[in-house]
């Protein structure tokens, strides 16, 4: 069954057992045996869908589709093209039920607002508007498509500000014990996770435990967990890119808890089977509650580099890499760095105010342990050259404090607006009319 979130938590409800499924006293009242009377297989479905109305072609789901797969790197297997597909309309469906109940109380994204916010996501991918629109041309996408999805997102955002945000109240009882409880756990560890859950009954429970491991296999080759637990995941924190944000184990089924105390930061784990389903676990970072945290220290770094000529193949990178690790030694603190990059033809990139846990997984532990003045041994990729960083100065964290009264009251509010939202969505998903042809 789906997972419906409760402070941060996905909350599952258990499963039906066998012999109860069909039983008369179910919330559904369906025989064990069916027979059916029909040829139509709801499985099977068009691209094409009239909305309330709103027609969705099968362009507009290639376009989208489009912008999913330059998410993963580019690379999708053709079976995994087409079961996404099939939730690329789905979301457009959501999209357009969002934008309509928007307008129909007078919420209206202007074509100045949408420019803008196009310009913005293209300066992500450092292009300016009119570079940004070829390549998303180039790669079987539109300007249109990441439009609509900014005008769903926008319009969505302040109608909920409109008719759910003044609605919502955290009694200030609810805050203190919150606080409460978090000093009382002082010292506890506790993780951030990601989850894409997927439900399975005992008759299909092979089958998605297939799909969750061709989900791990897409991610470990470079695909985005975010985008993938957004169009799998049948837990209500897909929209957060199936964040769950910080828990303890205690507040986790026994199953993931196991799992995630096992786990390093960055690193993907599953499929867990749990009652009524599997899911797929990341772990996004851990640390202790309300302790200080050595890679909250913040670091000033000098990055010196030398970039790879093209058509570099991997036995030459290496050889080039060991070249310049040798070259590398020569660096006796930040005072020398200069000098020696500039006799090996090196890049040198100042970088203040750095975060350990900002940086690659791979990195944060050689951080934590380098001192200032050293240097972390070479890396890179064929793509990107081969890097070093010197230390030139850490400020180590202070012991953590407890959130204020405020921050944990807009938490609070931000997850009961979330929960209104998604039952919101809910109820015009049943209000619909949709046509498939």
């Amino acid at each position: 069954m789906a997972a419906v979130a409760t402070g941060g938590v996905a909350v599952r409800a258990q499963s039906v057992p066998d012999e109860d499924r069909g039983a008369p006293n179910s919330q559904l009242d369906i025989p064990k045996d069916v027979t059916l009377f029909g040829k139509n297989d709801p499985n099977v479905r068009s691209a094409t869908a009239i909305v309330n109305g709103t027609v969705i072609t099968g362009t507009d789901v290639d376009q989208r589709l489009a912008l999913v797969v330059l998410a993963n790197g580019g690379k999708l297997p053709d079976e995994e093209r087409d079961r996404l597909r099939l939730q690329v309309l789905r979301n457009i469906i959501d999209e357009t039920l969002q934008v309509q109940e928007a307008a129909a109380n007078d919420i209206k994204i202007s074509d100045e607002e949408l420019d803008q916010n196009f310009a913005r996501v293209g300066s992500n991918f450092k292009m300016a508007p009119d570079a940004f629109t070829a390549y998303l041309k180039k790669n079987g996408s539109s300007p249109a498509s990441i439009k609509r999805q900014i005008e769903g997102e926008l319009a969505w955002q302040r109608l909920l500000r409109r008719k759910v945000q003044p609605f919502v109240n955290v009694s200030q009882d609810e805050v203190t014990g919150v606080i409460d409880r978090m000093k009382q756990a002082k010292g506890s560890e506790e993780f951030r996770v990601g989850e894409i859950y997927l439900s399975s009954t005992p008759e299909n429970a092979g089958q998605i435990a297939d799909n969750a491991r061709k989900i791990i296999e897409q991610i470990k080759g470079g695909g985005s967990f975010q985008a993938y637990a957004r169009q799998y995941s049948e837990a209500s924190t897909k929209v957060l890119g199936g964040d769950l944000g910080w828990v303890r184990p205690a507040q986790l089924p026994e199953e993931l808890a196991t799992t995630v105390q096992q786990m390093v930061p960055g690193q993907i784990a599953g499929p867990v089977a749990l009652p009524g389903g599997f899911s797929i676990l990341y772990l996004i970072d851990k640390r202790r509650v309300l302790a200080a945290d050595p890679r909250d220290a913040t670091l000033t770094l000098k990055q010196i580099g030398v970039n790879f000529p093209a058509g570099t193949t991997a036995a030459q990178a290496k050889a080039i890499a060991d070249k310049f690790a040798v070259q590398a030694k020569a660096i006796q603190g930040c005072g020398t760095a200069n000098a020696v990059a500039q006799k090996i033809g090196a890049d040198v990139v100042d970088n203040d105010g750095v975060k350990i846990r900002d940086l690659p997984p791979q990195l944060q532990q050689i951080m934590t342990q380098l001192q200032v003045g050293q240097a972390t041994p070479p890396f890179g990729a064929v793509a990107d050259g081969v890097r070093v960083l010197v230390l030139c100065g850490r400020d180590d964290p202070v012991e953590g404090s407890v959130p204020s009264f405020e921050q944990v009251m807009g938490q609070m509010e931000e997850e009961r607006v979330n929960k209104r939202a998604r039952i919101y969505l809910r109820d015009l998903r049943r209000d619909a009319i949709v046509e498939y042809n």
